[in-house]
């Protein structure tokens, strides 16, 4: 079977954002796929990039550069427990589902130290492998977000600017450039200003998608994809 990590980020489990995680839990799992979760805030995950992500001594203890630390220590194995420990379920995971509420054009902090932590040099590029030859690169990744904004905010001629233009930083340049395949983002737009109904239909729409997700294509990962 299939496995899946869900890196998920809300405070809430009775929110959209909690509804669409356990929707993707049950659906998956009803797939034969063998699903994992990452609940940030009620780990408490550490967002913040320090000294103590490294174990035992310093490659360089005269000044601190947290890359080549991380670098480093991912090699003779001193990264912190909690980094191991999601680092393990990347690596044994085929896809990568991030759920979340768009803060201010982009993931919640406590997600993006997730990022930052855990991606580190060694584990997911290494330059020059990075892009298409990330060391991530035979996964799949998807973001499924709810916004504040409707659709036509976030259309081309909307106030906010086309939505692609902000999945760039977070699909291009994080998983991207890991080598990760990335499939069409899931957005639900404004469910704080729909009915129940409609919310509803949300989670409805987002079962239907998971029943075939494994026959989509990932999306061109080009700047035409994002910009065009």
């Amino acid at each position: 079977g299939r496995k899946v990590l869900i890196v998920y980020a809300h405070q809430e489990p009775k929110s959209l954002n909690g509804s669409l995680k356990r929707v993707a839990v049950e659906e998956l799992s009803k797939q034969g796929c063998s699903v994992t979760v990452s609940d940030l805030y009620a780990m408490q995950f550490e967002p913040r990039a320090t000294r103590n992500d490294i174990v035992g001594c310093l490659h360089n203890s005269e000044e601190f550069n947290y890359g080549v630390e991380t670098w480093e220590a991912y090699k003779r194995g001193g990264l912190s427990s909690d980094l191991i420990e999601e680092q393990k379920k990347v690596q044994e995971a085929d896809l990568l589902i991030f759920q979340f509420p768009l803060y201010w054009f982009s993931m919640p902090a406590i997600m993006k130290g997730w990022m930052d932590r855990v991606l580190v040099q060694g584990f997911a590029h290494d330059f020059p492998n990075c892009y298409d030859s990330g060391l991530l690169k035979n996964k799949l990744a998807l973001f499924s977000f709810t916004t504040g904004g409707s659709e036509e905010m976030y259309a081309k001629g909307g106030i906010s600017g086309d939505i692609r233009y902000l999945l760039w930083p977070m699909q291009h340049g994080i998983m991207h450039f890991c080598g990760v395949k990335v499939l069409a983002p899931h957005i639900c737009f404004a469910p704080e200003y729909v009915s129940e109904v409609k919310r509803k239909e949300m989670l409805i729409a987002w079962a239907q998608r998971l029943k075939t997700l494994w026959k989509e294509e990932p999306i061109n990962c080009s700047p035409e994809w994002y910009f065009k």
